[in-house]
């Protein structure tokens, strides 16, 4: 329950009914003596008359009546300067007509009518901050139970800390930050001091009260965030966390963006750079068309182009409920943005060509596909209809109606493909490297590895399995994948489209590769649990579809680096084009029409570089999962 004291504004519209006399009172008593008083005791009636009459609906019209002033910060000392002047010009104006028209005495002081300001200022803004101090000592006397202890002592862990002494529903205090910047050691932030660096962490929670640990550092890499929860696992002290930088974007720094310490944060890295300049002149003000928009990569690009002010957003789905779910985050977050929601299918050319038709796109971030590695290894003909051929829609449709800039969300899984999901998608970024050169227009590909948290993830899985008590299911002991996390995937995405100038594959840096079970090691641990103790851990073997480690390039392969450090360009890459991808997509739509399984895969072999399809053995339903 909150126990700040309320002071009802009629009690504060009361009290400036006061200040308005004593401050009419105390000009003429700081300019005359009592005699004198006396003789302008008519004006003194008039003036104060005058200032009830003039300043009260003043201060209404600035809204200083509807304020709960316990929250009064430095843009309300702003309106009081700036309501209290307007008053005491306009209170000024009319005692100067009246004295001018000989309504009141001659010689009417007219320093009486600056000192009425003075006081008014000093006496109206005193009251209503004094209300604040009031209502923040009636806080500080209320007890809490739990004692935080904040990691960071910058702009986010101070208003953090300032969040927590006020807000007694989380019933917490902080009573120290940690901070490795030397210059704030043994300062002091709303009260609270920084006693320590984040390398004191263990000591400090050995010879101190800490109740709970904030991690207030939105650019903290997965590293320190890994190093905090061990020190406080180890102690069985629970730790929460703001969200990284790339996740609050468009939002803001407050303890309701607190949450605990999720596998996502063992993984970010160092926080990199975005080209603003780059980007905004590639999205603000442009319409924009984002295909597969309710899936979790889709969702994330719209979050993040609402950022810039496109003059329209088209989210086209297949599920409904996905796009309406979208849908709503995006109105809530930007209700002024023009967003348009479309059922369609990218495999039905004619609802395709009519999308574009209407909507008229510039840019389309192409985030559609089937990505279920081992689902599409039981799904062939689906894979390379919805993979392959939807992408040829799009992007036919896309040059037909002149986009200027189109940008294929690709895969790690492309290279070398052994899974037809790679496969389906290699052939997807040859339609797009093709258009390009054909066009001349800046259509590019962006590849990237695993994301974390996305449907059909393994994260979900493994936290559906450690809910049911175990045992979690690794496939295999040595599997290692590239992760990342989604809005940092997106976010390097943006930047890579909008260098792209047409036919680039981009890649992005995906740092070192993961153990998947050391990813479900640390996910049993931040569960509040031991591996091997109270979760077991099952080896299932390597599914149809599957490498042990994917790979980021092949010997067809060279990169140069790209004005971004975490952007690389792929230059060299083998591709069909022309008129024979043409014919090669002519042959896979009808296979698929036909469901000719050995074909397709015989086919994606003989077409893609490298790939490898049919050297995985036939699945068995029982082994995707």
């Amino acid at each position: 329950m909150n126990t700040r004291p309320h002071v009802r504004n009629r009690f504060v519209l009361i009290g400036d009914i006061i200040i308005i006399i004593v401050s009419v009172l105390g000009s003429f008593a700081l300019r005359y003596d009592v005699g004198q008083m006396s003789f302008y005791f008519p004006a003194i009636l008039i003036m104060s008359g005058v200032a009830l009459v003039v300043k009260i609906p003043t201060y209404f019209f600035f809204g200083l009546y509807r304020r709960l002033w316990m929250y009064a910060s430095t843009n309300e000392l702003k309106l009081i300067a700036v309501a209290v002047s307007t008053a005491s010009v306009l209170t000024a104006g009319v005692m100067l007509a009246l004295s001018a028209a000989g309504l009141i005495q001659p010689g009417m002081p007219r320093t009486a009518l600056i000192i009425d300001w003075l006081f008014s200022l000093v006496l109206i803004g005193g009251s209503r901050f004094a209300l604040r101090i009031l209502s923040e000592q009636a806080v500080a006397r209320t007890e809490k139970g739990r004692r935080a202890l904040i990691i960071g002592a910058g702009d986010a862990g101070a208003l953090v800390a300032r969040e927590l002494q006020k807000t007694n529903q989380l019933d917490v205090t902080p009573i120290g930050f940690l901070d490795d910047d030397p210059a704030k050691q043994r300062h002091e932030i709303y009260g609270v001091r920084v006693i320590g660096k984040v390398t004191d962490l263990e000591s400090v929670l050995a010879n101190r009260q800490v109740d709970e640990v904030v991690i207030a550092i939105p650019s903290a890499p997965g590293r320190l965030v890994r190093q905090i929860t061990d020190a406080c696992r180890k102690r069985g002290i629970p730790s929460r966390t703001m969200p990284g930088m790339n996740e609050l974007i468009g939002g803001k720094v407050s303890v309701n963006r607190l949450r605990e310490v999720d596998i996502t944060d063992l993984l970010r890295r160092e926080p990199v750079t975005i080209d603003d300049r780059l980007v905004g002149s590639s999205l603000n003000g442009k319409r924009i068309l984002v295909t597969g928009a309710g899936g979790s990569i889709g969702r994330e690009l719209t979050r993040q182009i609402a950022r810039w002010s496109p003059s329209e957003l088209v989210l086209l789905g297949h599920g409904e409920n996905s796009i309406f779910e979208t849908l709503l985050e995006l109105q809530e977050d930007y209700p002024s943005l023009s967003i348009h929601p479309v059922i369609a299918d990218v495999r039905d050319e004619t609802r395709i060509e009519s999308v574009f038709a209407e909507h008229r796109p510039q840019v389309v971030f192409h985030a559609a596909a089937h990505k279920h590695v081992p689902l599409m290894e039981v799904n062939v003909a689906d894979a390379v209809t919805n993979n392959v051929l939807g992408t040829r829609n799009v992007v036919d449709a896309a040059a037909r109606h002149e986009v200027e800039r189109l940008v294929l969300i690709s895969t790690d899984k492309a290279i070398r493909p052994v899974s037809v999901m790679g496969a389906t998608k290699r052939l997807a970024e040859m339609i797009v490297v093709n258009a390009a050169h054909r066009t001349g227009r800046a259509f590019s590909v962006v590849r990237f590895g695993n994301v974390l948290g996305s449907r059909g993830s393994v994260v979900p899985k493994f936290k559906s399995q450690i809910a049911r008590g175990g045992p979690v299911t690794v496939t295999h002991p040595d599997m290692q994948r590239y992760f990342m996390i989604i809005p940092e995937a997106v976010h390097l995405v943006l930047q890579a489209s909008a260098m792209g100038t047409g036919g680039e594959v981009f890649f992005l840096n995906m740092g070192q590769p993961m153990r998947i079970l050391d990813l479900a090691e640390d996910l049993i641990r931040l569960s509040g649990l031991e591996p091997g103790r109270d979760i077991e851990i099952a080896f299932t073997g390597i599914r149809p579809g599957e490498k042990l480690s994917e790979e980021l390039s092949d010997d067809t392969m060279s990169f140069s680096p790209t004005a971004h450090p975490e952007i690389v360009r792929v230059e060299s890459d083998e591709a069909v084009e022309g008129a024979q991808l043409n014919n090669t997509l002519d042959q896979l739509a009808r296979l698929a029409r036909q469901n000719e399984v050995e074909a397709l895969l015989r086919v994606l072999d003989e077409v893609v570089p490298g790939a490898a399809v049919r050297s995985s053995p036939p699945p068995d339903m029982m082994s995707l999962f």
